[in-house]
């Protein structure tokens, strides 16, 4: 048998299914982060499809999963809110970039020398103001601009929340949400080849629709009104806090990135992670999006982990992720406009809640 047929069958074997298993964990997050982010879900769509179909098949890391991360919503949603969703684009585009230098210069081994406990410190920072964001919309509440602002009305928001019943019925849904993803994982045997959050979110979105639940769903616009290539923004760049966000962008990414390779490595005994290699597809993938308007992308350690702990041998898996998810979106986006708003945010703080670092705490 000759080789190109051994690995076509051992493709057809380990990383069709591993791609499939991939896919639909990545699904509802991509546009869960999207959403969060203060951007239309289509476009964490693209993101993901980014991911897959050009940083998934850049050499780097073979088995880590990219696209839109939770790590980043914050400052997303921040750079949207303060510049607009126009300006996405170009900040996207400088940032990954700048990656690419950085790889092309040999950086990824200083990112490697970054204390874990600062990634860490970032990271829980990010997550708690994640979570207290979509304590709000989980509540059916909007959300102050300020992170401090965020925290602070949280008690304000649960009495409110007490008193409606609109409110009470959200808050239900996307607790509901929550408790599915959890125990999901928790059963044995093949079912935890399911994402919990898929199965949590089609369970939420079921009930909404058969019981007619009086909840904001996801607002679907169509691909190509929500794309922002960012050919006609560039002028934006000469704002100086547009750069600085750029900046902190690619910084951010490109830690998040390389910590995940690092994490990834670990789960698998095959070929281990060019660090500058995988910079430079980091900042491959962040240059596409930002030329098309959408998110910035890390590697996504919920997505990897998904991805290794499902067979995935070689880079087809994560690369053919991507094809789902262009498939999905060019086909079925208008399924995204069943979702409620409170489903994605209790996804969300699902996602928030990991990035504590609640395990090493004594």
């Amino acid at each position: 048998m000759t080789t190109p047929v051994r690995r076509a069958m051992r493709v057809a074997r380990t990383d069709l299914p591993a791609s499939i298993v991939v896919f639909l964990v990545a699904l509802p997050l991509c546009a869960g982060v999207a959403v969060a982010s203060g951007v239309p879900a289509e476009l964490g769509l693209v993101t993901g499809v980014v991911g897959g179909l050009v940083a998934g098949a850049l050499p780097g890391s073979s088995l880590q999963v990219s696209g839109p991360a939770a790590g980043l919503t914050v400052l997303v949603a921040e750079a949207v809110g303060t510049y607009g969703v126009a300006a996405l684009g170009p900040i996207v585009l400088v940032a990954g970039l700048l990656q690419i230098g950085l790889g092309a210069l040999r950086f990824g081994r200083w990112f490697q020398a970054i204390s874990v406990a600062v990634v860490q410190g970032m990271l829980t920072g990010i997550g708690l103001l994640l979570i207290a964001a979509q304590l709000y919309v989980l509540a059916g509440a909007t959300a102050p601009s300020s992170g401090i602002d965020k925290l602070a009305g949280l008690v304000r928001l649960a009495v409110q929340a007490g008193t409606s019943s609109t409110a009470l019925t959200a808050v239900a849904v996307g607790l509901g949400t929550i408790v599915i993803a959890v125990r999901w994982a928790q059963l044995p045997g093949p079912a935890r080849l399911v994402p919990g959050t898929l199965v949590a979110v089609t369970a939420a979105s079921a009930a909404t629709a058969a019981l007619d639940l009086p909840l904001a769903t996801v607002d679907v616009g169509g691909l190509l009104s929500v794309l922002q290539p960012s050919i006609g923004q560039l002028r934006q760049l000469a704002d100086v806090g547009v750069l600085g966000t750029a900046v902190a962008f690619a910084l951010v990414a490109s830690a998040e990135s390389l910590f995940s390779a690092s994490a990834v490595d670990r789960m698998h005994h095959g070929s281990r992670t060019a660090f500058d290699k995988e910079l430079i597809a980091q900042g491959v993938g962040n240059s596409v999006c930002g030329v098309l308007g959408s998110l910035p992308m890390t590697a996504v350690i919920v997505r990897s982990a998904a991805n290794v702990q499902a067979g995935a041998r070689t880079k087809a898996s994560r690369v053919l992720h991507g094809v789902w998810l262009l498939v999905f979106v060019a086909a079925l986006p208008a399924v995204l406009a069943l979702i409620p708003l409170p489903a994605l945010a209790g996804v969300l703080i699902h996602a928030g809640f990991k990035l504590l670092p609640v395990k090493v705490l004594p």
